[in-house]
């Protein structure tokens, strides 16, 4: 007990510090994967990328992950240690936003052609850091809150997470001033930040590693050496199996929704691209435009998680029952993606997007936690990344898959509305001025709405996939024991 209060992970202020350091990371990563869904419309406009474009630039995102390069990342976390870990895929990520930032400005060529490719090469510069800092955060959240409260720890990084969807979804625009280039710069400029907090962590790292070093046995620093053979260990056990593919489905159906989720509001439900001027107006005439305006409802997804997910991760410390809120969740994703698909009756789109705010807090605050039973510490830098590049792959195809399908199931709409870009623009009307007047048409039907039927319609099939996974992981902790039903401290 003596050699436990030595640890600098048993004083609550500076675990709790450790986690706001590290939060900084997920916060403007999340911010940079996310805030595009709220510009969609400005780069069709401005930088002449189609719905298919759009998708392909942000499924680059996931591209080097696809091959591998997060479980590489992950076995380098756990071969090198968290601090060198840190600095090379951080940088990565800056790297990859610095260059999608130059090439929305037009630094490599004005082409859209051209600004697409740096776009999407930045992009797969930034997943590539993403993938692997994100499990580096986890993997290191762990080793600060394993004994704690670790659930608790989770959501709330989870919550920074969400924030930062929350907030560049919604304020984009506002901060670009209706142009791209201004909000991808800003976006890129919060990662850079995010960096230095983590170096300023790297301080409380060392120290934490000389303790715990001091603590353990030869025979134990041994054990923790990374073999190969882990990966067949992990490969072949039912709970890990079953946690990782409902990681993929789950996350396939929430977060490409969100990267479309302002454009669905826009044109299925008539919602406003860019608040109107608010001066002069009631609070009640304020908040009724808000509440109308796409992007900012969008943004209310992931906004309510920062609430509900801390909430469920202090119910998984106190009372346990993971598996059991894994699959609530997936009954909720199946409502939302209906309600949002098959229906035209906006509250009962209300409710869906409510739904799956709640779904998206109840399913991560368990699930990751979890694997944290499943797996020993020690390896789960390597399972955590094993969860995230098979999760690319769901990641990857519905990001394109949706813009794809979108497309495809609207052909007149795509004509209508290039044939009224080019008119306008003949007229002497400016990229803003050409996307503000093509939404008066939309909104006085001299222009037709994209239909999003059938793109969500594919994100129920996942949400029916994600419930039996969630059943088939709480059949098999049954029989291999891990505890998933029961509080953080059960042994």
């Amino acid at each position: 007990m003596d050699k436990l209060k030595k640890l600098l992970s048993d004083s609550a202020p500076v675990r709790w510090l450790v986690l706001v350091l590290l939060a900084m990371l997920t916060f403007s990563t999340y911010w940079f994967q996310d805030f595009f869904s709220g510009l969609k419309p400005l780069m069709q406009s401005q930088l002449g990328f189609s719905s298919s474009d759009f998708g392909l630039m942000i499924s680059a995102t996931t591209w080097a992950n696809l091959a591998g390069m997060i479980i590489v990342g992950g076995i380098i976390l756990d071969k090198w240690g968290i601090r060198i870990s840190g600095i090379v895929f951080g940088g990565l990520a800056t790297l990859g936003a610095t260059v999608t930032a130059l090439a929305a400005s037009g630094f490599f060529g004005n082409e859209p052609s051209t600004m697409l490719h740096w776009m999407m090469f930045g992009r797969l510069l930034f997943g590539t850091g993403l993938e692997t800092v994100c499990v580096l955060v986890s993997r290191t959240i762990v080793k600060w809150f394993k004994g704690h409260e670790l659930a608790l720890a989770f959501a709330i990084n989870m919550g920074f997470g969400r924030a930062g969807s929350a907030l560049g979804t919604a304020f984009s625009i506002d901060i670009g001033g209706g142009a791209v280039s201004p909000a991808v710069t800003f976006a890129a400029t919060l990662i850079g930040i995010a960096l230095i907090g983590f170096l300023v962590y790297m301080m409380f790292d060392i120290k934490i590693d000389k303790q715990v070093g001091q603590q353990k046995s030869a025979a134990q620093l041994d054990d923790e050496k990374f073999r190969f053979s882990d990966l067949i260990k992990l490969a072949t056990d039912r709970s890990f199996i079953y946690i990782t593919l409902l990681c993929v489905f789950f996350y396939a159906a929430v977060f490409p929704f969100m990267q479309y989720a302002p454009d669905l509001l826009v044109n299925k439900f008539g919602f406003s691209l860019q608040l109107p001027n608010l001066e002069g107006m009631t609070l009640f005439q304020k908040l009724g435009a808000i509440f109308h305006n796409g992007p900012k409802v969008a943004s209310l997804i992931p906004l309510g998680t920062i609430l509900f997910t801390p909430i469920f991760g202090s119910f998984v410390d106190r009372k346990g029952r993971a598996a059991s809120l894994m699959i609530l969740g997936a009954l909720l994703l199946i409502f939302a993606h209906l309600s949002l698909s098959v229906f035209d009756n906006v509250v009962l789109g209300y409710l869906g997007l409510l739904s799956l705010g709640i779904a998206f807090s109840l399913v991560p605050a368990a699930m990751w936690p979890s694997v944290a039973k499943i797996v020993p510490e020690h390896r789960l830098g390597t399972a955590y990344a094993t969860m995230f590049t098979v999760q690319n792959y769901g990641l990857a195809t519905f990001f394109w898959g949706i813009g794809k399908v979108l497309d495809l199931s609207n052909p007149v709409v795509i004509q209508k509305l290039a044939d009224a870009k080019t008119a306008l623009t003949a007229q002497g009307m400016n990229a803003a001025d050409v996307s503000l007047r093509i939404k008066e048409l939309q909104v006085a039907g001299e222009l037709p709405y994209y239909n999003y039927t059938l793109p969500i319609s594919m994100l129920v099939v996942l949400g029916v996939v994600s419930i039996y996974l969630a059943f088939m992981l709480k059949r098999a902790d049954l029989k291999q024991g891990y505890g998933l039903e029961k509080p953080s401290g059960h042994k």
